[in-house]
């Protein structure tokens, strides 16, 4: 998953704010939104050590299998949260996609370097690259409009948990960092 470094590093840096972000919006007084900004966050973080460049650190070979089981977990949990609320259903994608990544990288031959692909399955990467793809494009989309009725709104302040431009900027850049990350895969 790793690409070029300078690339990776800008790949982990805008993981790990997202990830902060996330944490922040777990503060909302909102029970769903601190739920799915949970989930969020664990994505936020896990795509940024995923995405450290192989030159800095490369994980130990039984990593691989615990990030794909953390991650299976994560999809089972928004497999059953989806039940209440739909959007959940793109945490599902998400995690399922992380969970495949890390199997993918699990199955790579010991001392392959995974900038050189080959390691995950075409028709599954396919298929991911263009959910994420029009997710990106999609989610770009609908961040416009939203900044726009939030300025004009002329409520009160909210708080950093409570911004809904902001939860749909950070689902875009997660978005982003998924499209990368399943591009080098």
């Amino acid at each position: 998953m790793h690409g070029p470094v300078p690339a990776a590093w800008l790949l982990v840096a805008l993981c790990a704010a997202t990830g902060a972000y996330c944490l922040l919006r777990m503060r909302s007084g909102v029970e769903e939104q601190r739920r799915a900004a949970g989930g969020e966050a664990l994505m936020g973080f896990g795509m940024a050590v995923m995405a450290v460049p192989a030159a800095v650190f490369t994980p130990p070979r039984w990593a691989w299998p615990v990030y794909a089981a953390v991650f299976g977990a994560a999809a089972l949990r928004a497999l059953w949260t989806a039940r209440a609320a739909r959007h959940h259903l793109h945490h599902l994608v998400g995690a399922a996609a992380m969970a495949y990544m890390a199997a993918a990288m699990a199955a790579a031959p010991p001392g392959a370097h995974h900038a050189h692909g080959g390691t995950g399955v075409p028709v599954l990467t396919g298929t991911l690259l263009a959910y994420f793809t029009g997710y990106v494009l999609l989610a770009g989309a609908r961040l416009v409009p939203a900044a726009v009725a939030v300025a004009g709104a002329g409520g009160g302040p909210a708080g950093w948990g409570d911004r809904p431009e902001l939860a749909r900027a950070c689902r875009l850049s997660m978005g982003i960092g998924m499209v990368a990350m399943l591009l080098t895969l």
